[in-house]
């Protein structure tokens, strides 16, 4: 395969534009609102009436606990892909895994809690399991210096995409007479035609993220060159590489030091993405047509989660112009350091109008980071043909640090029983993650022994 090869590039970004749907509709949009809406009845808490969890905390366990499942067998499949040469196929499982546990949460309903949390583990895991695999395509495609803007790329494709199957999903939601959802709840027995048309906004996500990804699936190479043949150590070899990159690191300041800041300002970043819409729903007031002071509505979440997706397909594209003119870490730092500005003012908002300028500044912020992070982790690889090994490696590093973000986001709000102490929480990461930024060189020196 050559690098930078436009139409394996393009081919490659449309995987982006593919499972973004899951990470908007599902972990941001539709799904939180929905889960909210059959837990939470007139401020009574039925998770915790029955299993005596709150219903975010449990929530954020079902998210902490797919991602763990991701870390821990993200090196075995790594090393097996490292000896079959075969990354497409564990991307394509991870596909199809994520999409039909997408589609089965058309069968969710609070009767079924744990079999819907299992399904959204299960996608969750899919999702996160593809993405170690299309990651570690990116320096195999892409020359070095077209590291930032392909990523970015890949970021702004995804974005885009997610927004029109949300919109589609927002007008089967807001107005289900429009596609004949109110007559076919009828048809299936007088069901709520709201609820049914979530659910159908499941389904949709998951037939969308398994068509829209037979474009790479047909474009990437179906086998790379195998880097190692003795299949008998091929289960435990994943292990034993992310022992040798551990070892290898020591020999590296600023990957060393970039990882150590990536995992700490990673938990916040995806902590945000995935919980944000469940703290605003508690937290976020709206005046109602009386005048009188009630939850935020499920379309005023949307539209801030609409200027979330597109201020962050600006935002992917600002920061790799900002990366060109500063080079990578600075542009880090930017982000970062506002990150640390928006954690204090979600602390002081209490109104949709404010929640919609801290949604843009989350959304200009987001892209650019998730971006950066992939590109300039790509970039400050040594020289080496071993990808897989060392994306599995990053990719272990952020999911223990999203399985610590989720999972402190939980515990914080279970034992304090106050959803903004969380918001402390997350600041913390994007202050010591500022600090240990500051602490990356800008170029590569040898470790002193």
């Amino acid at each position: 395969m050559e690098q930078g090869d436009p139409r394996i590039i393009r081919a490659w970004t449309m995987y982006d534009w593919a499972n973004s749907a899951y990470s908007l509709t599902i972990t941001s949009a539709i799904f939180p609102i929905y889960y909210a809406a059959i837990t939470i009845v007139d401020g009574f808490d039925k998770v915790a009436d029955r299993f005596g969890i709150p219903a975010d905390s449990m929530q954020s366990y079902a998210l902490s606990l797919g991602f763990l499942i991701v870390a821990l067998i993200a090196p075995l499949l790594s090393g097996i892909a490292d000896s079959k040469g075969n990354k497409l196929a564990y991307l394509k499982g991870f596909c199809y895994l994520g999409a039909a546990s997408c589609m089965g949460l058309f069968f969710f309903t609070f009767d079924h809690l744990l079999f819907g949390l299992l399904l959204f583990m299960l996608a969750c895991v899919g999702f996160s399991g593809s993405l170690i695999f299309y990651d570690a395509f990116l320096p195999e495609i892409a020359v070095p210096a077209d590291h930032d803007k392909v990523s970015a790329r890949g970021y702004i494709m995804g974005y885009i995409g997610s927004v029109l199957l949300l919109i589609i999903n927002l007008i089967m939601v807001q107005a289900p007479q429009v596609m004949g959802i109110d007559r076919l709840a009828l048809w299936l027995g007088g069901v709520d035609a709201g609820g049914l048309a979530a659910r159908l906004s499941f389904l949709s996500v998951g037939v969308w993220w398994a068509l829209w990804a037979q474009i790479p699936f047909a474009a990437l190479p179906k086998r790379t060159r195998a880097l190692r043949k003795d299949d008998m150590n091929a289960w435990v070899r994943g292990y034993r590489e992310l022992r040798k990159v551990w070892w290898q690191l020591a020999g590296t300041v600023r990957l060393k030091r970039y990882l150590a800041a990536f995992f700490v300002f990673n938990m916040g970043i995806q902590t945000v993405m995935y919980l944000a819409v469940a703290f605003a729903t508690r937290e976020i007031r709206q005046l109602d047509g009386s005048g009188n002071a009630v939850p935020i509505g499920a379309d005023a979440l949307i539209i801030s989660i609409l200027v979330i997706q597109l201020v962050a397909a600006v935002g992917a594209w600002v920061f790799t112009r900002l990366s060109t003119r500063f080079g990578n870490l600075k542009a880090l730092r930017i982000g970062v350091a506002v990150w640390v500005g928006i954690c204090i003012g979600a602390y002081f908002t209490h109104w949709a109008s404010e929640f919609y300028v801290l949604a843009a500044f989350v959304g200009l912020v987001m892209g650019g980071c998730q971006s950066l992070s992939r590109s300039t982790y790509a970039k400050f690889l040594p020289e080496t043909e071993d990808h897989a090994s060392y994306f599995s490696f990053y990719d272990v590093s952020y999911y223990l640090g999203t399985v610590l973000g989720t999972l402190a986001y939980g515990l914080v709000n279970q034992i304090t029983g106050d959803l903004r102490n969380t918001v402390i929480a997350i600041g913390t990461f994007f202050v010591v993650g500022s600090i240990l930024l500051l602490r990356v060189p800008d170029r590569e020196r040898p470790a002193v022994a």
